[in-house]
């Protein structure tokens, strides 16, 4: 008992300096102990009383000025049991503020009460403030507002969001911290905090807010949150990093945080497919049973794709299923379960129960062990559709992985109705485009994609596109529809170069060569296209 409760006191002290409330706040919400033997805990071990209620104490400012009171963010209380007075802070624990407030006390030092941190504010009211003579260093989240750690972090989040940034990085140095924020893909720096101490932190305020272990710092930690900005909750996925100088942090925001302006369904024609692709994405989609796979790397719009296609033919005539991690877009009509690794929940494991739950469409937001492959694959050889996503970068990297799992290569491949490849490539910024001749090595890329121009666009950068000559990325994608012959090349072991030539074969346009054509039409430049798809 001992042991637990002084641990979770300094658990609890750790958190409140990150903006998670008072030391009270925190045990109440981490102890199953009822409020009674709480405070008899922190009586009888930590020598502080604790008040709960409005009706356990009054305020008494009569030795104890308010001015005085809201400078050192402490109540003064008269204590409804006894009548004695005490004074009540958030954290009675902090030697540095019970020092300060000791020499306002000549007859020696009051009782110190913990209090919650609604009751400071009903008590001080909202003007509480940085305890006089702070240099700031020592600045805690006081009870009428945030501390800068906390701003610091709601602004970063805040930015993120009206910028439409995908991603947030807190990168940690021997000097502090910077902010960096992932736009349209590509990284752009947000803001810099140059103190050591609040880099820890930051970074110990992102872990209260997904409830992560804030005292471990030696192996990677996941989570998620959401939170409130103007405009509508947003939905974060956190990841946590070992760092030579400590912890970086990164918070995805989830795509359907980008969609909010949008009062109508994904579909595939929002999302910017050419209409080509569009047909062959809905005829893979509505087939009855088989594999439709999304394949790309991070960040290239796989899950929204997978959305897309899948909020199409949701009609409500059947039973569709889908298992993420986490669940990124709420579809109506849809159950939808999201992965909880740490209770068990698992992709494999939720996929074995889905299937007792008579669906006829699933979506497995991602498929990354042998174990997750080989049901989805038996769930779609047995009369379901699977909708899914595998990091990969070809249609050919989609076999090698599935055969590096150890699947029966047959079984797989007969169960693949498509695969879609693609990739999300920056626009050019419409208000400040400009051209320039091509280079020697660009005539050569364009002519082997038998392309010929004499000029090629150029970025620019204006206020309207934040200098950096790009506004909004659109959609680059081979889509594959898988027929018995590539099905015998793959489950015979045949060369890449004759699934290359079969392929070519079908129609399916390369990514390279769409990309040129992207190039040559004035779409995108020819820095960008060797940036995300290469020139091969």
């Amino acid at each position: 008992m001992t042991f637990d409760l002084l641990s979770s006191l300094v658990r609890a002290r750790q958190q409140h300096r990150t903006g998670a409330g008072s030391v009270l706040d925190v045990l109440r919400r981490s102890s199953t102990l009822p409020s009674s033997e709480l405070a008899s805990a922190l009586r009888s071990l930590a020598g502080v009383e604790a008040v709960f209620e409005a009706d356990q104490a009054a305020p008494d400012f009569g030795r104890l000025s308010t001015a005085s009171a809201r400078s050192l963010a402490i109540v003064p209380l008269r204590l409804a049991a006894d009548g004695r007075f005490a004074l009540g802070l958030a954290d009675p624990w902090d030697e540095a503020l019970v020092d300060r407030v000791a020499a306002h006390f000549e007859a020696g030092l009051p009782p110190l009460v913990a209090l919650p941190s609604a009751l400071v504010r009903a008590w001080l009211g909202p003007e509480a403030s940085t305890p006089e003579g702070s240099d700031g260093q020592d600045e805690r989240p006081l009870p009428g507002g945030a501390s800068p750690v906390v701003d610091f972090v709601d602004e970063a989040i805040r930015a993120a969001y009206r910028g439409g940034a995908s991603d947030v990085h807190f990168e940690c140095d021997r000097e502090g911290v910077t902010v960096k924020l992932r736009q349209d893909g590509v990284m752009a720096r947000l803001a810099r905090l140059d103190d050591p101490r609040r880099a820890e932190e930051v970074i110990s305020r992102i872990k209260v807010l997904a409830q992560l272990d804030i005292t471990e710092r030696r192996i990677p930690q996941d989570g998620r949150f959401r939170t409130t900005v103007p405009g509508g909750p947003v939905d974060l996925r956190v990841s946590i990093m070992p760092s030579v100088f400590g912890e970086d942090a990164v918070l995805r925001l989830l795509d359907k945080a980008n969609l909010r302006a949008r009062d109508r369904a994904i579909t595939l024609d929002l999302l910017g497919f050419d209409a080509a692709s569009v047909e062959r994405i809905r005829d893979l989609a509505e087939r009855p049973h088989g594999m439709l796979l999304v394949t790309g790397p991070t960040g290239s719009g796989k899950t929204t794709t997978v959305y897309a296609a899948l909020s199409e033919i949701n009609t409500g005539l059947e039973k569709i299923i889908t298992i993420e991690d986490p669940v990124e877009y709420e579809l109506p009509g849809v159950l939808q379960i999201p992965v909880n690794e740490r209770k068990g929940l698992t992709f494999a494991k939720g996929l074995r129960s889905i299937l007792r739950h008579d669906p006829d469409r699933i979506l497995v937001g991602e498929i990354r062990d042998a174990e997750t492959a080989e049901i989805a694959v038996q769930s779609a050889l047995t009369g379901h559709q699977v909708f899914t996503t595998v990091h990969a970068n070809s249609v050919f990297d989609v076999t090698g992985r599935f055969r590096h799992f150890g699947l029966d290569m047959f079984g797989f491949m007969f169960s693949l109705n498509g695969v879609i490849v693609q990739r999300l490539v920056r626009t050019l910024c419409p208000h400040c485009a400009a051209h320039r001749p091509p280079t020697d090595k660009e005539r050569r890329w364009l002519a082997g994609a038998g392309l010929e121009t004499a000029r090629v666009p150029r970025a620019v950068g204006c206020d309207g596109c934040a200098s950096t000559g790009y506004q909004g990325r659109r959609v680059l994608a081979e889509v594959h529809a898988i027929d018995d012959t590539f099905r015998d090349l793959v489950a015979e072991g045949g060369s890449t170069s004759q699934l290359r030539a079969h392929v070519a074969a079908l129609g399916a346009a390369p990514l390279a060569s769409q990309a040129a054509r992207w190039v040559v039409d004035g779409v995108t430049t020819p820095e960008e296209i060797k940036r995300v798809v290469g020139w091969q």
